[in-house]
């Protein structure tokens, strides 16, 4: 194994773990989660096993929608802290090894950015063109809304400025004009900014969005948007070499395989899964992996030095857009059959633990398949223990609640009184007085010591992140099995996606001569047969990493 597969190249084997600062741990007892809070914290997420910390954005906003609506891209919001907390925080983090990337919104601005204060003043303003206006709204203007509960059109009408505006998201969050090359070239001093105060790189928000010139009135000073974004690459590569652009891009296989770049990677360093995760649950609610087998075999390879984002969910809905209609139904039945539990029609507002009944070995064996398929593995907080969801809460905050440390009304999160903070804290049987990082911590068979364990032999086995996955022929249907080689190494998953028991046949050598497998989750061994099959038992929602041994090897299982 080469030193820059895992050092030059960090990505390819991270563990990711995204939070809301806000929702995370409060110092000052108003409420809200600030990044002292997040610094006092971060020995959690070293002894997890994070190697890579994503933010979701802390700059100034009005905060109508979770931050995403900004008001000073160069900022940090003074309820969350200062410039000098959150370098704080990145020293914190580096020191432990663990970059810090931060959310990339530049598709669009809040209504009240002083850019669109100007624009909107006059035809004049400097700042004008940098959004997209028109006099009278397209024909299509009510097709692609990203809201439809919320929205009726992507075109608002602004009485100040006596023209129409574009914003593919909500109306107080007016569109960039990325064909303009004053807001290409503001974009790129942005992320150079952040870069100099110690940030790894940024998940990029909405590529596909950003991307879009369709509304612009200029848009032939940009023919191939791709063509920025691999400046945008160019340039982060030029400032660190090491940094990462991870892209939200929720399309077909073909097409999010484009913003990857060519052979040589040079857009994207990352892309995530969407397509996947959806075939996962698919598979979930039929006990049967047979979907997300297929998804696995039609994924495109990604240029060597990139990869993709594997997740269980995010921070958004949980959606299942690329689904069929009836798939997608057959997921609300399983897992979501309340309206109340569904957003937009497309997707959940769930987390997994609620869905699969708290069925903890069901939930094991799904973080099992998280770390183990090609990819890097992204967590969401409050995962590691196993958190639900507040249906109370509106829209996608429903799992955007207080992250739980400890028994109590507020769960350790805050002093505060439960009515004061950020968001409401998750009831019933998945409460702080039944979930929480602190007694999770002392007991071995907890959903936080096997999530720690995963990431622990995830980053042993490079196999899993740099090998070459093949997916295993085999006559168990509820059981998938790949094969991850590397160099002289080999790891054979099993994930079975069934309540019974199954046992599974594989070729795992051409001979099986002195050859074994070792359970790198357990430290069990057995003798693979002298034909070079393996025969293996897989129990209810069972999972089992099997490393070969063969005669010589000095692997550590």
């Amino acid at each position: 194994m080469r030193l820059t597969e895992t050092a030059d190249v960090w990505w390819k084997n991270a563990v990711v773990y995204c939070l809301d600062i806000e929702t995370y741990f409060d110092t000052d007892g108003d409420g809200r989660g600030d990044i002292r809070g997040l610094s006092q914290r971060i020995d959690h997420l070293a002894e997890l096993g994070v190697t890579c910390l994503w933010l979701m954005p802390f700059y100034p906003t009005p905060d109508r929608d979770d931050g995403y609506d900004i008001t000073d891209f160069y900022g940090v919001d003074p309820r969350l802290g200062t410039h000098g907390d959150l370098v704080e925080l990145i020293t914190l983090a580096q020191d432990r090894g663990i970059r810090v990337i931060a959310d990339l919104v530049v598709n669009h601005t809040s209504d009240q950015h002083p850019w669109f204060k100007s624009a909107r003043a006059s035809r004049t303003s400097p700042y004008r063109d940098w959004y997209v206006w028109r006099d009278e709204p397209p024909a299509n203007q009510h097709e692609g809304i990203v809201f439809p509960d919320q929205e009726d059109s992507l075109w608002e009408y602004d009485e100040e400025a006596g023209q129409y505006y574009l914003h593919q998201f909500y109306k107080h969050q007016p569109d960039l004009d990325i064909a303009n090359p004053a807001v290409r070239e503001e974009i790129l001093k942005i992320i150079g900014f952040w870069l100099r105060l110690g940030l790894s790189g940024f998940r990029v928000d909405a590529v596909p969005f950003l991307l879009d010139t369709a509304g612009a009135t200029d848009a032939a000073n940009l023919a191939d948007p791709h063509d920025y974004l691999r400046d945008l690459r160019a340039f982060l590569s030029r400032r660190d070499g090491q940094a990462v652009l991870l892209g939200e891009v929720n399309l077909s296989y073909k097409d999010t395989r484009t913003f990857f770049g060519d052979e040589d990677g040079d857009e994207l360093n990352m892309c995530f899964d969407f397509i996947g995760m959806q075939k996962m649950y698919l598979s979930l609610a039929r006990q049967d992996p047979a979907e997300l087998v297929k998804a696995l075999r039609e994924r495109p390879a990604p240029p060597e030095e990139a990869q993709w984002g594997t997740f269980v969910r995010n921070h958004d809905e949980l959606t299942l857009d690329k689904l069929t209609k009836d798939e997608r139904q057959e997921v609300f039945d399983a897992f979501g059959p309340d309206e109340d539990m569904q957003l937009y029609g497309r997707g959940l507002r769930r987390r997994l633990p609620p869905m699969l009944g708290n069925d903890q070995a069901r939930i094991k064996m799904v973080y099992s398949l998280l770390f183990s398929l090609p990819g890097t593995p992204v967590l969401f907080y409050g995962e590691e223990i196993g958190m639900g969801e507040n249906l109370a809460a509106e829209g996608r905050n429903a799992v955007r609640t207080p992250m739980q440390w400890t028994t109590g009304p507020t769960g350790g999160f805050s002093t505060a009184d439960p009515g004061d903070l950020a968001g409401p804290v998750v009831e019933g049987d998945l409460s702080p007085e039944h979930v929480n990082v602190a007694a999770q911590r002392k007991d071995p068979d907890s959903l936080l010591s096997w999530i720690k364990l995963l990431a622990q032999r995830y980053r042993e086995c490079p196999e899993l992140s740099w090998g070459e996955c093949t997916i295993l022929e085999h006559d168990t249907p509820s059981v998938v099995a790949h094969r991850s080689d590397y160099e002289d190494g080999t790891i054979i998953a099993l994930h079975n996606f069934s309540a019974e028991p199954a046992e599974i046949t594989l070729v795992v050598a051409g001979s099986g001569v002195g050859v074994r497998v070792a359970d790198l989750l357990t430290g069990a061994t057995s003798d693979v047969e002298n034909d070079g099959t393996l025969r293996h038992q897989v129990g209810p929602y069972g999972c089992c990493w099997l490393r070969v041994l063969r005669a010589g090897d000095r692997y550590l299982v």
